[in-house]
């Protein structure tokens, strides 16, 4: 059996604000669209996924987290990849804070 005692062990804080998040439960097909969907049918699938993030108690911990990571796709914190594209490039010149 492996010794896994000296391991650090779950670093449960970096995922903690997942918890409390309004789209816990939620799937991803609210959040990330299908290959090919283009117009209206985005758009309003983005519109519902905001107004989820709308009301999220840690709507700004998962806006920082898909910016640290640079989430590519998605609904993140509220915003699409689109709108998220800005914020990463200005990201590069500075650290986002945990």
């Amino acid at each position: 059996m492996t010794d896994v005692s000296r391991l650090p062990g779950a670093a449960l804080h970096h995922w903690q604000w997942q918890s409390s998040a309004a789209c816990r439960g939620l799937g991803p097909g609210r959040f990330f669209h299908p290959a090919g969907e283009r117009g209206d049918d985005r758009e309003d699938r983005d519109r519902a996924a905001k107004r989820v993030c709308g009301g999220c108690p840690v709507r700004e911990a998962c806006l920082r987290h898909a910016l640290r990571t640079r989430e590519t796709f998605g609904v993140w914190g509220g915003l699409t990849e689109e709108e998220r594209r800005p914020l990463l490039h200005g990201a590069a010149a500075r650290p986002v804070s945990a």
